[in-house]
């Protein structure tokens, strides 16, 4: 059966075709079979003699054809030696064999055939001549190859016989490998997967003229040579899943970045959410990065220029966005720390503060409040300010600790494991796009795990404190952390150590906070504000006991005694850093009463190793909150979640958080 071909042209030409005939033991009939040949005007014969114990190399030669001889058994390997150094002016191979088997009587026809195909195979099945010499074993092995090949390929072929003509550009796309004798099967598997334009002819085919035959004479040979056509079969069908394989990875790859690149680009625009339609196209946008974040998921490998060209494109397009409110806060703070004014003593609305006010002061959030944010920040606030009150200064601060994060990441963990932070929608917005501080003291947490994490020493321990004390006074929450280097300092070492452990880690807050505080007054948090002491955000647990206890909602410092509780049990019960890291912040996140979206940044570095199916989900939960601006932006400004919203943004946590666990207990079980 031939494919339809729009190739009309007739090559006439003999001057470009070679033939190539394997032999092996077979003086007998070798020099018939090229004297056939020359009557058809093709004396371009090459003869592979392939180890034959005979005279059949020199009849060969004597008969006017070019000899090579290959010592090395196998069909394919002598079809292969006969390949090499082709002259230039050849176009065609035509494969024949030298026992007389094939009737070349057929040859014109196969000629003609060449404008229009690639491939020529004779079909020996399609005549009754050929269908008489065919052993049953030969019918029923062409027959089940044929539907095996139809049921991976989806071609049909009748047959699988030595006798072919293939234009030499197309066996240069197969690139054949095979040396055995697979070589036929692969060549046709390989033409069908190279689109090449095929045609299957009726031939005839005869009895051996001479010599016996290696493969179809015996049911030893014959059995061999399914066996090697099977496993050939069986060898391209892995390859070609394999390959396809690779294909669907390529194109999951693309697929993600593209759609976290197109994502931002949609999103970019639309940072201001005291606009509602802003709200709307911004969800459009974090929903395509979304996506793109979920198809990340499906990649198998990963290279360095690729996880860099996602990870720095996706932050450079954020980093003009309009940002979150919290960023006016901060250039305030750092602004008026360059007047000489303290933040922890003036909240932005002071009379004092009234001649320093800018255009952009009436998107301070919480203007009745001073300083919240720890003194360390406040003098990076101030470093930024000096050099210029500029949002894209501030956010490329934020964005670069962020990408440095990354970094730190890769020195641990794959680049494919570091996308799960990296190319994470949330961090990438949290820090380049809304503009929130937050990376600031990440790097130096995330610093601290992966030295320790590398080497346990004194020297190593004291450095780790130092970092951690540096995360401490860039953001209150860490203190704990360094609770627990020092606890377990005080069991593997001494009280000594202990404290010095502990005195290194305070150390960074007590020099930032020098700055700050005077003889009389040092008051860095402001506890009688109404936003610190009962203000509520996104909150989980908090949401759920106002339900049963109201009185719950008037007094914040309540929820400080569950945490307390929790971070004394992960004490005696944690002994390794990162773990301790992620189930006290994982508690931290569900008591908390104050929640926002970019807190959820803190606890993913720390589960790139598990990718933990409640921090993979939260990234995408998460973005619920956004509710809240859209809401206040329409009019409402009520600042709480509703229980389906609620239920939306922190049931996917603490359910992937729940099947992480389990899975890990039922893996240390098998163990």
């Amino acid at each position: 059966m031939c494919q339809q071909s729009s190739r009309q042209f007739v090559d006439t030409s003999l001057d470009n075709v070679l033939v190539i005939i394997p032999v092996r033991n077979e003086e007998v009939t070798i020099a018939a079979v090229i004297k056939s040949l020359q009557e058809f005007g093709l004396n371009k014969i090459r003869v592979v003699d392939n180890a034959s114990s005979d005279r059949s190399g020199i009849v060969a030669e004597e008969a006017g054809a070019e000899v090579l001889y290959e010592p090395i058994p196998g069909y394919g390997q002598a079809c292969w030696t006969g390949l090499q150094n082709i002259p230039s002016e050849i176009d065609w191979i035509l494969f024949c064999d030298g026992d007389g088997s094939d009737d070349l009587n057929c040859l014109p026809q196969f000629l003609i055939l060449r404008s229009q195909y690639d491939l020529v195979l004779g079909d020996r099945r399609a005549t009754p001549a050929g269908k008489a010499v065919m052993t049953l074993i030969q019918h029923f092995g062409n027959g089940l190859a044929g539907w095996l090949i139809d049921l991976g390929w989806g071609y049909k072929y009748q047959d699988l016989g030595p006798l072919r003509l293939i234009r030499k550009s197309a066996l240069n796309r197969i690139a054949m490998e095979d040396r055995g004798f697979g070589w036929t099967v692969e060549m046709q598997v390989r033409a069908i997967e190279e689109s090449l334009n095929i045609c299957e002819i009726p031939v005839n085919y005869r009895p051996r003229q001479g010599g016996r035959s290696k493969i179809s004479g015996t049911i030893s040979g014959s059995f061999k040579a399914g066996t090697i056509i099977l496993s050939t079969l069986g060898k391209l069908y892995l390859k070609k899943a394999k390959n396809q394989e690779r294909r669907k990875e390529k194109i999951v790859l693309w697929v993600s970045t593209l759609l976290l690149l197109i994502g931002a680009i949609i999103s970019m625009p639309h940072g201001d959410f005291r606009h509602f339609e802003n709200a709307i196209e911004f969800g459009y946008g974090i929903a395509i990065m979304c996506l793109g974040f979920i198809f990340s998921w499906g990649i198998k490998s990963l290279n360095l220029w690729w996880f860099w060209v996602v990870a720095i494109a996706t932050r450079l397009i954020l980093l003009f966005m309009y940002p979150g409110d919290d960023i006016w806060r901060y250039i305030w703070e750092g602004y008026i720390q360059t007047k000489g004014f303290s933040p922890y003593d003036f909240a932005p609305n002071a009379v004092e503060l009234i001649p320093y006010r800018s255009s952009w002061w009436s998107q301070i959030n919480h203007q009745n409040v001073s300083a919240i944010y720890p003194p360390m920040t406040q003098l990076g606030f101030k470093g930024l300010a000096a050099i210029s009150s500029s949002v894209i200064l501030f956010k490329s601060s934020f964005a670069i600790a962020d990408l440095l994060i990354c970094w730190l990441l890769i020195t641990k963990f794959s680049y494919l494991q570091a996308t799960f932070y990296a190319w994470n929608p949330l961090v990438i917005y949290s820090f380049a796009g809304g503009g929130h501080y937050d990376s600031w003291f990440i790097l130096p947490l995330v610093a601290a795990w992966i030295l320790l994490d590398k080497q346990t020493n004194k020297k190593t321990s004291i450095f780790t404190c130092l970092l951690i004390g540096i995360s401490i006074a860039v953001k209150w929450i860490s203190l704990p952390i360094l609770v627990f280097l020092s606890w377990i300092n005080l069991l593997k070492t001494n009280f000594k150590i202990a404290i010095i452990v502990f005195s290194v880690g305070i150390l960074p807050l007590c020099l930032s906070a020098y700055f700050f505080c005077n003889g009389d007054s040092c008051s860095l948090i402001p506890t009688s504000s109404t936003f610190v002491s009962h203000g509520r955000s996104a909150e989980f647990l908090p949401h759920l006991l106002a339900k049963v206890w109201y009185p719950s909602t008037k007094n914040n410092s309540i929820f400080a005694i569950p945490l307390g509780l929790i971070t004394l049990f992960l004490l005696f019960k944690v002994r390794n850093l990162q773990q301790f890291i992620l189930n006290f912040l994982a508690a931290l996140l569900l008591i908390s009463p104050i929640i926002h979206a970019w807190y959820f940044t803190w606890i993913i570095p720390f589960a790139v190793g598990t990718k933990n199916w409640g921090i993979r989900l939260v990234s995408l939960s998460a973005f619920t909150y956004f509710v809240l601006p859209y809401r206040q932006a329409l009019g409402n400004n009520n600042w709480n979640l509703t229980d389906i919203e609620t239920g939306f943004l922190w049931l996917p946590f603490i359910f992937g958080l729940a099947w992480s666990w389990w899975r890990s207990l039922c893996d240390r079980h098998k163990i």
